[in-house]
């Protein structure tokens, strides 16, 4: 049988500790060349509404302890600018709804295992890799946090980081009042510690240990005059962190490598909107309405998680330098690593909906 795994099911067996854990031996994996990934691409179709575009992502990624998956997202995007700041926002079919599915296969046999509600899970999945870089790149003795953004990555960000440092304390900040003090309220009972909603990103950057971006912006959200020493900064996405920023950094590591090995063309472009490459279409006319071009952070010389890691690069060596750990790389493995451990835990659990695994199979070869 292949299962139908949902959101509610995700939540019930996936803990914040064992995705950690399962990122962690995947990328292990990766250096022992027991792990491949494809970088995320999308395509981009002009709608029949100027100022939306429709896109399709997909990212994949499989090893040899026996899972392939691939992520893909069906979303209509567009940009919207609030106070001064410009994000990119999405939907499927209507505004609040969304469509992203996790197709999880054996590399044994080629087996269909599970279609996946890839929510819940995306959101651990990078939250957790974010607790990485702070459990390699902070100080040991981080307790104070400052977090821009109050939304579902906020969330399991926070609490990854409460797994590998003795945090106390919170200082949030986003652009609506109410979701950030919802933020504090929630936060607070849940972990157990202090969080404090404040007025201004600032204010929230001020005197903390650990920086954490967690935001759709497209725009960068973090000021130079901002960073302390011995600060370790975190984003989410990656336009939030300007080359500005990234220049006061004293260590930087990404997560893993994402370059496109494919030239710009007429159709095929890179850096626009959220997306680091897209395949596109339409009349010059149409061309014109995709997201507008970003720059983003060139990554290319920057170590990687796995170098730090194994100890072939220099992590944080002094209490007083600026450390920063950017979660972009290998998401194809980490779909099938964390995907794979819920799968295990949802059959030993007997959740799930079952699918006969023949409506996936059939007697034509394609």
């Amino acid at each position: 049988m292949t299962l139908f795994i949902n959101n509610e099911v995700v939540a019930k067996v996936l803990t914040m500790p064992d995705t950690i854990a399962a990122l962690e031996k995947s990328y292990r994996a990766l250096a022992d060349q027991d792990a491949v990934c494809r970088p995320r691409i999308d395509i981009q179709i002009p709608t029949k509404d100027p100022k939306k575009i429709y896109q399709w992502g997909t990212m994949e990624g499989g090893s040899t302890g026996g899972y392939f998956a691939i992520r893909m997202k069906s979303d209509v995007i567009y940009e919207q600018e609030y106070n001064g700041a410009v994000t990119q926002e999405k939907y499927c079919v209507r505004p609040d709804r969304w469509c992203g599915l996790i197709f999880l296969t054996s590399t044994e046999n080629a087996e269909p295992l599970a279609l996946i509600n890839d929510g819940v899970l995306q959101h651990m999945r990078v939250g957790a890799d974010g607790g990485i870089g702070v459990k390699y790149m902070s100080r040991e003795d981080s307790a104070v946090v400052g977090m821009l953004g109050s939304g579902g990555m906020a969330r399991t960000f926070l609490e990854a980081y409460c797994i590998v440092r003795p945090i106390k304390r919170v200082k949030v900040y986003s652009r609506n009042p109410e979701n950030r003090r919802r933020y504090a309220d929630d936060m607070s009972r849940r972990l157990n510690i202090e969080v404090t909603a404040v007025d201004s990103p600032r204010e929230a950057a001020r005197g903390v240990d650990i920086l954490s971006t967690c935001t759709d912006s497209i725009v960068p959200t973090i000021e130079a005059a901002w960073l302390e020493p011995g600060m370790h900064v975190v984003n989410l996405g990656p336009h939030e962190i300007s080359a500005e920023v990234a220049a006061h950094f004293d260590v930087k590591v990404q997560q893993g490598l994402e370059g496109l090995p494919l030239p710009e063309s007429n159709g095929f472009r890179k850096g626009i909107g959220g997306s680091l490459g897209a395949f596109v279409m339409g009349s010059e006319e149409q061309q014109k309405r995709l997201p507008r071009a970003t720059r983003n952070l060139k990554l290319g010389e920057w170590p990687v998680y796995t170098d730090v890691l194994s100890g072939a690069k220099p992590g944080r060596t002094r209490a007083d330098q600026i450390t920063h750990y950017r979660t972009i790389g290998n998401w194809g493995v980490q779909f099938s690593s964390v995907g794979g451990l819920v799968y295990r835990k949802a059959k030993a659990a007997g959740l799930g909906r079952e699918l006969p695994t023949e409506w996936f199979l059939q007697d034509i070869r394609n």
